[in-house]
């Protein structure tokens, strides 16, 4: 198992970097959930991503009551390439804890629960090439229900490191800088529905290293400023396992601006978790797209990529044609008739 450890490990901070990114005209925000999109913000995009959480937890076996109020912020930054992505994440917690036995008195803990920083890359998107991105203009269909090839995920990697500093509570005798990596995929299973999966090795030489999955469907409402999500994650390590589910909702104010809320909860009691967390994202969007040279440019679109106006148009000259070709065949039937005298 140790060697298994090593060697994920290894391949993480060895994955060659060969993808490309896909840049959105809209925030692309990683809440309201714990998962992180494989793809990369763009160049020149600075984002932040900032959240409340309040959280209870009672623990059966010893007999503890905690109540936590956390602020969570993220910070992102398309670095270099447009593929690349620095994040920096952090969540600092207030821990009111009391207990059922007599004699032992209330404690309060306030520190970092999560503070790290690390770079993201996207090594392969399925929808890189012109061909994978172009619409069927003939059918509606073909264009918003699942299809088997819908399944092939973006992958990305990312490799990064936690920060302990001074004497953390939360994690008492832990080395002051510990790895991390992550593997991340997602796909959009139709028009409508994304599904991510990230699977993370945390903490690798401490005393308590953790694998951590996460599991995540979103799905956008018929107003398409609004979507919904559940999601699963699982913990495990031999300071703290667990399995957790979370569900909630995002509304997209502006292009740059998106607010959420989710409630979650675990399956055991030791401790039991329940918990509700509110956040607001925003970008300063600093993007320019790579000149293109004409002879390489795509004759419908001035940058090669596909947008929804692009589309729209594609579409409209295609009825358009549909109909002057129904029209031309009308009149030629027309003039074979024969001639009445």
């Amino acid at each position: 198992m140790k060697n298994l450890k090593n060697i994920f490990s290894l391949f993480l901070f060895t994955l060659p970097f060969l993808g490309i990114s896909q840049y959105t005209d809209v925030i692309n925000s990683n809440r309201p959930g714990q998962s992180v999109s494989a793809y990369a913000i763009g160049t020149g995009v600075i984002q932040s991503e900032f959240g409340v959480s309040y959280e209870k937890q009672s623990h059966n076996t010893l007999q503890t009551d905690s109540k936590f109020l956390g602020v969570d912020l993220a910070l992102r930054y398309g670095l270099l390439f447009e593929e690349l992505e620095l994040i920096y994440e952090a969540t600092y917690s207030n821990e009111n804890r009391t207990y059922s036995a007599i004699g032992f008195p209330d404690q309060k803990f306030t520190d970092f629960r999560r503070n790290r920083i690390g770079l993201k890359y996207l090594i392969f998107d399925p929808y890189k090439s012109e061909e994978a991105n172009k619409p069927n203009l003939y059918s509606w269909k073909a264009n918003n229900t699942f299809q088997l090839k819908n399944l092939i995920p973006a992958i990305s990697v990312y490799a990064g490191a936690n920060f302990v500093l001074g004497d953390n509570p939360f994690y008492p005798n832990e080395a002051t800088i510990s790895p991390r990596g992550m593997i991340a995929t997602q796909s959009r299973l139709s028009s409508k529905f994304v599904l991510i999966t990230n699977v993370a090795y945390d903490r690798i030489g401490t005393d308590f290293p953790e694998w951590n999955y996460v599991v995540s469907l979103s799905h956008a409402l018929r107003n398409p400023k609004w979507s919904v999500f559940v999601e699963n994650q699982g913990i495990k390590s031999d300071r703290y396992s667990d399995v957790v589910f979370r569900g909630g909702t995002a509304y997209l104010i502006a292009e740059n601006m998106q607010v959420d809320f989710n409630l979650g909860a675990n399956i055991k009691d030791t401790p039991t978790r329940m918990f509700a967390t509110a956040g607001f994202s925003y970008r300063i969007d600093n993007h320019k797209d790579k000149e293109i040279a004409i002879e390489d440019q795509n004759a419908t679109t001035k940058d090669g990529k596909i947008r929804k106006k692009d589309l729209k148009k594609s579409q409209k000259e295609a009825k358009r044609a549909a109909k002057a070709k129904k029209g031309k065949k009308k009149k030629k039937s027309k003039d074979d008739e024969p001639i009445d005298f």
